[in-house]
């Protein structure tokens, strides 16, 4: 598994090979680690996955059963009234232990990654930087989030009320292969501290990463069964998951997305959903051109643009945007790509065929169509069978696909505004909203736009980094977006049932000491007049 050795000759924008590394996937993926990752996986059938740098098997895998889905609730289940009884700062002390062994064992699941997704391994060392920020955040905080509550009751003294928190039960979550630790595990994590069992479905093709997130995790004290993973076809498996699960976490497609809604409505149980988005970057006249085009290159590129919460539309102000162009060009075009198990490419390579032919139609429908392509636009199958350029186009307009579809690639657009209102408008002229940016020397500026904009999360002066990484906050879709929160409190309590238990004292809710009805009646309502003269909530 090597780079390679030349660069393409693609025109005005070459992109230079990354170093090469010395590993390969047979060095990683060994037949002795495979069996310890698979070992609790159940499943009659057999399937593979492949690494995205070569096309090549990785590894033969158990596939599981509509059968074996129900026999690892069973499991689960058993184990999760146990698990539900343990005190909640030994549960956060798992996730703690977890964090450490992530930081100090991080090489091993960066290869992972790396081999099972085609990132660079920086993009892939962002997963192991989050499942460590949750892992800590959640071990933390779990006992305060989770601690009874006192709340003011019906009527000052007389009723006392504590709102309790239980875990639903068996979460069942559904992971996607973009960021296969961080969605999964990542995820996983508060549900697990909240008391719950979690019986997982990666996706095939990048469940080796996952497998050893679980590896990791009961190495670090949590019971096994309290953790089942289950393998499969997407529309066999995840049906099943939905079908049984007292709870349901899902990341993936708006389309799938909806499906899962309707089939946990059906059932009358709870469901997160983070789907798909078409995000924008505002780049104001004021803003530092320069950091604002290497902003754009994290924003747009990272896991070669295979991140939900990456920029696909770029909006600049007409002053400024040739200028910005250039620059944001420029470091596009030196980018290198690359398939080394190390440290050095700024890209890696594209999952699959699938996403392949996406971004593919994309450019080349827009560019019929009478887009500019202003770098990149080419697959690089000197490299590897699904690695495509990072790509910028000018002029594009509807009716091209990639001017409102998901692209979910290494593709940006950019358009020109005069107004701030007008880059408002069109940033929020989509179905999607789940993450935008600005970019301005104005902090209140940069502030007070984003707070206009219909999206979950809105960064100023960087991509995506810093509202996924503050976990205290939450990180979700609005609109076709997704349902739901992760991080913060929303990211745990979802994972819980609220109870409120009140308990009256000394005299009840009805008519007592010879009051009559009428009387009863009287003396409610001068108590109510009372409680909201002396402001009582």
């Amino acid at each position: 598994m090597t780079d390679a050795q030349a660069p393409a000759k693609t025109g005005t924008n070459p992109l230079a090979p990354a170093p090469e590394g010395a590993r390969t996937a047979a060095d990683v993926v060994t037949p002795e680690l495979v069996a310890q990752l698979t070992k609790g996986v159940a499943g009659s059938g057999r399937t593979a996955n492949h690494t995205p740098f070569t096309g090549e098997k990785l590894a033969d895998l158990p596939e599981s059963t509509p059968q074996d889905v129900q026999k690892a609730f069973d499991a689960a289940r058993a184990a999760q009234a146990v698990w539900a009884q343990t005190p909640v700062r030994q549960r956060a002390a798992v996730l703690l232990r977890f964090h450490d062994l992530v930081l100090e064992r991080q090489a091993e699941v960066l290869d992972l990654i790396q081999l099972e997704t085609g990132k660079a391994r920086l993009h892939a060392h962002e997963e192991v930087q989050a499942v460590a920020v949750a892992a800590r955040h959640y071990g933390r905080r779990a006992a305060a989030y989770l601690k009874p509550k006192r709340h003011a009751g019906a009527m000052p003294t007389l009723t006392r009320v504590t709102e309790l928190r239980h875990p639903r039960g068996v979460v069942g979550q559904i992971a996607p292969w973009n960021y296969p630790l961080e969605l999964s595990v990542g995820d996983a994590l508060p549900a697990f501290v909240a008391g719950n069992a979690v019986v997982m479905k990666p996706d095939t093709e990048t469940c080796l990463t996952a497998l050893w997130a679980r590896d990791l995790l009961v190495e670090a004290g949590l019971p096994a069964d309290v953790f089942q993973v289950v393998l499969g076809e997407g529309p066999v498996v995840g049906p099943e998951i939905v079908q049984h699960a007292d709870y349901v976490s899902f990341t993936g497609s708006t389309r799938t997305g909806r499906e899962v809604a309707r089939g946990a409505a059906a059932r009358l149980v709870g469901v997160s959903l983070e789907l798909g988005g078409k995000n924008a970057m505002l780049v104001l006249e004021d803003a530092d051109i320069e950091k604002a085009a290497a902003g754009a290159v994290r924003a747009c590129f990272s896991s070669a643009g295979q991140l939900c919460i990456s920029i696909e539309r770029l909006y600049v102000h007409e002053s400024i945007a040739d200028a910005f162009l250039e620059r944001f060009a420029a470091r596009t075009r030196a980018m290198r790509l690359g398939t080394s198990l190390a440290y050095g490419a700024d890209m890696g390579s594209l999952v699959g065929e699938r996403q392949l032919e996406t971004v593919t139609r994309h450019v080349e429908e827009a560019v019929a169509k009478g887009a500019k392509l202003v770098a990149g636009g080419v697959a690089r199958p000197d490299i590897g069978p699904y690695f495509f350029e990072p790509t910028i186009l000018d002029g594009v307009a509807a009716p091209m696909s990639v001017c409102a579809e998901e692209t979910f690639g290494p593709v940006v657009s950019i358009y020109r505004f005069r107004t701030e209102d007008e880059a408002v408008e069109l940033a929020n002229s989509t179905p999607y909203g789940l993450n935008s940016s600005v970019w301005t020397k104005d902090g209140p500026r940069g502030r007070e736009v984003a707070a206009r904009l219909r999206t979950g999360t809105v960064n100023v002066n960087e991509g995506y980094a810093p509202a996924y990484g503050s976990v205290q906050s939450p990180m979700g879709g609005m609109k076709d977006s997704g349902l739901g929160r992760r991080h913060g409190s929303e990211g745990i309590l979802k994972y819980t049932e609220a109870q409120t238990v009140a308990q009256q004292r000394l005299l009840p809710m009805a008519p007592s000491l010879g009051m009559d009805d009428e009387k009863y009646a009287q003396f409610m309502s001068r108590s109510l007049r009372l409680m909201k003269a002396f402001r009582f909530r």
